[in-house]
Formats: structure tokens, C-alpha cells, sequence
């Protein structure tokens, strides 16, 4: 495989790891306040 046809291989495949860590982070972020929201009404 020339350099050519791997440079858009390799950045797609760096997109879409990377936007699969973004949501990733953001259900965590989602989890994360639920707990908080859950141990409040729970004190409450």
C-alpha cells in the first residue's frame, strides 16, 4: 500500500476512534450526574 491511499485510511480510522471517545466521555459525564442526582434525592 503507497503512502498515498494509507494517509486517508489512517485519518479516518483516527476520526472515528476519536469520536467514539467522545461519546464515551459524555455517557460517563451523563452517568456520573445521575449518581449525583440519585444520591441528593436520596439524602433529601
Amino acid at each position: 500500500m503507497t503512502a498515498a491511499r494509507l494517509v486517508p485510511v489512517v485519518a479516518l480510522i483516527c476520526v472515528m476512534a476519536l469520536s467514539a471517545c467522545a461519546n464515551t466521555v459524555r455517557g460517563v459525564g451523563r452517568d456520573i450526574n445521575a449518581t449525583a442526582d440519585a444520591v441528593e434525592d436520596s439524602i433529601d
